[in-house]
């Protein structure tokens, strides 16, 4: 079982609230058949429009590589339901995403792919952005089981469903993980089913 119990490392702020799925990843790249690549283009125009003012976007900033927890502001995934959205940002090598709140889908859509959500009130998230940006290399931890985050020695609640709580510390979030888990079931009930034994005479 996949169990996700945490997520630790340094923390990258996406300032804004209502960062839609359209600016997390743009619709062009959503031609692929494969999710691979996709963490190349995060954030992809926000970049190129922050390198033609003069200016770095986190996800371009040197101090920011490797981070692993992404900080955001109020409605972030909001717009079309692209599940290729929390995929470009868990390729890119962030294992959860603390925000104000989220948009439902986009919520949903990075359970699926266990990247865990968590959200914080505006106050803790402003302190908690000014800490990233002042000190890129500070270690940030997300403890699921203890719904804490903490910010080298500050310690902050967060909140989460406890139904995606208990899926991500369980590994109930994973369908193909349950479903080997439980694989002699599968097949004594795919036997059970006339059109997959069906199936399998055919194939032979």
């Amino acid at each position: 079982m996949s169990k996700i119990e945490s997520a630790q490392g340094h923390a990258v702020a996406v300032h804004g609230d209502d960062i839609d799925t359209d600016r997390i990843i743009p619709a062009r790249f959503l031609k692929t058949i494969t999710f691979d690549g996709l963490e190349d283009h995060v954030f992809e125009d926000d970049r190129l429009e922050a390198q033609a003012h003069g200016k770095v976007h986190p996800f371009d900033d040197p101090a920011h590589k490797g981070a692993a927890i992404l900080l955001g502001g109020a409605n972030f995934g909001c717009g079309s339901s692209r599940e290729h959205a929390p995929q470009a940002i868990k390729r890119w090598g962030i294992g959860a995403v603390v925000a104000v709140s989220f948009a439902e889908i986009f919520f949903g859509n990075s359970l699926m792919i266990g990247l865990a959500c968590a959200t914080v009130s505006p106050e803790q998230m402003a302190d908690l952005m000014a800490l990233a940006d002042a000190n890129p290399t500070l270690d940030f931890r997300l403890d699921i089981a203890a719904s804490t985050l903490t910010a080298g020695d500050r310690v902050i609640p967060v909140t989460m469903p406890e139904s995606v709580r208990s899926a991500l510390l369980s590994g109930g979030w994973d369908a193909t993980s349950l479903l080997l888990d439980k694989y002699e079931e599968v097949e004594q009930l795919a036997a059970r089913l006339p059109y997959v034994s069906g199936w399998d005479r055919l194939s032979a």
